[in-house]
This record gives structure tokens, sequence and C-alpha cells, in this order.
């Protein structure tokens, strides 16, 4: 087992002005599930590739434990990749796929199967070890790909979205199994997806990358409940945090008709850069809908309610202003504010509530920089 260090690590492709990597510093615990997400194109992947091998570092180092791999041989490196595509071989049992790569180092045969058979016991794969792939379902075959990193005995497993090709339950059973593999085996691992309902059920702390940058790293709880700006803040969650810039009026946030109380740190931190401006955020269950008398509150006109059975999320829109960007998503895109609400007690379509944010949920970020405010 090993740790993993990226030092200032960066990656500049042939003919790029800008890096896809840009001085990515990120240091793994030995034994710790970390997940890399972010939008298509944020560099998740280049990182992934940057620690396989598979794709040069211009400047910076990787390290693996204390030995610097940044020069080192993609076989040298001591890691095993699960990829996007399964990548077994057709005309080979699941026994012969999962064993390959010890074969082609020259590992014994007795050595092959008895590391086989534990890994299809793990996997729950024992049946099928005489089969060929064709026969087997999609999250069977993402399994066996498992276990063909698994017999390695890797320091580090690395795993590319490897539940991009799985439908929607089986991702949700798979899920649970490779983390509570990961737990058991104890194996440091990176895991790379653009989900980020996996990235917060699935690893022991969460990177966010945004343009190549490293923008949070914690735990999930922490990026959850305290996003270092107003990216992660709007990417983090499902559904997304409701964001929205504000005009300081006294020790208020005023958006047309909508008020939210500010706190006297939150007004202390706002800068002249700032030009009278804040961005606030809430999630949908931060909101509790109140009377139209309650005063700071902010008026929803509703367009959905979604009725989900334990739970109703109402979908609309900042009444009395048109085109007001406040809602759910990241930056400049949010239009459509979502509210939690217990289930079957919403009014339907066109009807206007009023909600109110809880002070103790309430997100402050600058409206210069987008970097977080105190509460």
């Amino acid at each position: 087992m090993a740790t993993v260090t990226f030092d200032k690590a960066t990656r500049i492709y042939p003919g790029a002005t800008t890096p896809s990597v840009d001085e990515l510093d990120l240091h793994i615990e030995d034994g710790e599930f970390l997940v890399l997400v972010g939008p298509s194109g944020c560099g998740k992947s280049t990182s992934l590739r940057m620690l396989a091998g598979l794709e040069d570092v211009n400047t910076g180092r990787i390290l693996i434990g204390d030995r610097d791999v940044t020069d080192v041989q993609p076989k040298d490196r001591d890691i095993a990749m699960v990829f996007q595509n399964y990548a077994l071989y057709p005309h080979m049992t699941v026994r012969d796929n999962m064993g390959f790569a010890l074969k082609i180092s020259g590992t014994p045969k007795d050595e092959i199967n008895k590391r086989v058979e534990e890994a299809a016991a793990i996997l729950d794969l024992t049946p099928y070890l005489d089969r060929k792939p064709k026969a087997l379902s999609g999250g069977q075959r993402q399994r066996v790909a498992m276990g063909r990193a698994i017999v390695r005995k890797p320091q580090v497993f690395l795993m590319d979205e490897p539940l991009s090709n799985l439908d929607a339950k089986l991702r949700v059973q798979t899920r649970t199994q490779i983390a509570s593999l990961q737990r058991k085996l104890g194996v440091t691992t990176v895991y790379v997806t653009h989900d980020q309902t996996e990235a917060l059920t699935m690893g022991d702390r969460i990177a966010v990358l945004k343009d190549g940058i490293l923008q949070q790293v914690g735990t999930p709880q922490q990026m959850y409940d305290e996003p270092a700006n107003e990216f992660v803040a709007g990417f983090i969650g499902s559904p997304a945090m409701n964001l929205g810039t504000f005009d300081i009026e006294g020790n208020h946030a005023v958006l047309g008709p909508a008020r939210v109380e500010l706190s006297r740190d939150t007004l202390a931190a706002v800068t002249p850069e700032d030009q009278g401006k804040i961005i606030i955020g809430f999630r949908p269950e931060a909101l509790e809908v109140v009377d139209e008398q309650a005063g700071v509150s902010i008026p929803v006109k509703i367009d959905l309610v979604e009725e989900l059975g334990s739970d109703a999320f109402v979908y609309g829109q900042l009444a009395g202003v048109e085109g007001a960007k406040l809602g759910s998503g990241a930056e400049d895109e949010a239009s459509q504010i979502i509210v939690r609400v217990p289930p079957r007690t919403s009014p339907g379509r066109g009807n206007i509530i009023h909600v109110r944010v809880r002070p103790e949920h309430q997100h402050h970020f600058s409206a210069s920089t987008g970097k977080r405010l105190p509460s």
C-alpha cells in the first residue's frame, strides 16, 4: 500500500495554450478512497492518466509512496487501472481474463489460480469463471475488470468512470459494492467520475476540479456543508444549490421582492470590489414555507411539483421579476428555484408560495471572486 502525491503537477497538451491540469497539489493517504470529480473537460481523467503514466507531466512531480514516478514507465508503477469500457478479451474465459496480466509477468500457474479464485470469491464471480464475457451481464463484466485489477495486488487502484456503461439501478448497486470492496482490501484508490452523487456516496474525500484547477478537497460532508466557492456550491448536491446575486441594502440582501437577512460578519467581509453585491446560496432543504406576511421571504411561482413519495420538490421562478438569475446550478445559468417540501402538501402549478432561508443553512460568496464568506 502507498500514499499518492501530486506535487504541482501540470499537463499541457501539444498545441494547447492553457494547461489541462494546472499545478495540481494533492496528497492521498495510504488506503484512502479519493474521488476526483468535475464537469467534462475539467482535467480529472488527465490527472488520473498522469498518475498512471499514460500522460506526460510537463512540470511538477508525482510520487507513489516516497518514490518519484514522474518519468517511470506505466508497467513499473505498481498500479492497476479499471477503465470505462471493460476491455475484456472476448475469446478468453473469466478465469483467463482475470489472470492474464499475471501470466504475462511470469507468475506460476498455481499462484495465478489461487489469486483468481480469491478475487472471484470476493466479487461473487466463482460460478462464472469458465464463462466467456459475452455470457455475462454488464455488471458482471465490470466485476471481472475489477477482479483483473485485484489479482495483481497493486499499491494503487485507478478507476476512470467505471460505472458509466451501466444502467441507473445497476450503477447504484455496483458503486456500493466497489466502495465496500475498497474498504475491505484497504488499497489506496483514485476514482474519477463526473457524477457528484457517486462522489458523495463513495469517497472518503472528494477533490473538485474546474478548468484544470483544484477547487476544493474535503470529506463529502465538508463539501456539502461548507463549499469553498460558488462553483463547488452549485456543483455538489442533488438537486443543486439555489444561487443568486443580490444587492446589499442595509443588513439585507435584496433581489426584486426577495429579501434575505445578512449577519454582521458577512457584511464585514464584503469588499469594495464586490460593488455592493453578494452571491447567496441555499439548498432546497434549507427553505421553509412561510406565510406571505412573514416579511423577510422569497416569493416563488410554481412551475412544477415533483412528488417522490417520501419527499416532494417544487420547481419555480422568483415571482415578480422577469428573467431573475436565482435558482439551482452553478454561476450565471440559474433561473429555477428548487424547494423541498413535505409530500402532497404543495399547491399546484401557477400558485405562489413564500419561502424563507433557515439562517444556519445560508451560504454567502463574494460577488467579485466567488469565494466563500463567513456566515
